[in-house]
């Protein structure tokens, strides 16, 4: 599981540990034990989050219009070639 420091918690780290999910959660400042974490796993959330906030300057998605689970998907799908057609645009 990939996350920011607002999941360094140690019941979430005992929960993933239990799973066996390794956690890629960055230590926050206060904690005595300052676990490593895997960088470019960790920059690979930043893109994640990146894509997420480029999706919700669609109005429609940030406020969530749609009624339905497959209006929304609908949208999310066409807000998503937009994008990928406006970066396609821009380096052919």
């Amino acid at each position: 599981m990939i996350g920011d420091k607002g999941y360094d918690a140690n019941h979430i780290r005992d929960d993933l540990e239990m799973s066996g999910i390794p956690a890629v959660i960055p230590p926050k400042r206060n904690r005595k034990v300052q676990d490593t974490i895997d960088g470019y796993i960790y920059a690979t959330r930043n893109r994640i989050e990146r894509c997420f906030s480029k999706l919700k300057h669609s109005r429609r998605l940030a406020t969530r219009y749609d009624k339905t689970a497959d209006s929304f998907l609908g949208f999310v799908v066409i807000a998503s070639i937009r994008l990928w057609v406006r970066h396609f645009v821009h380096t052919a």
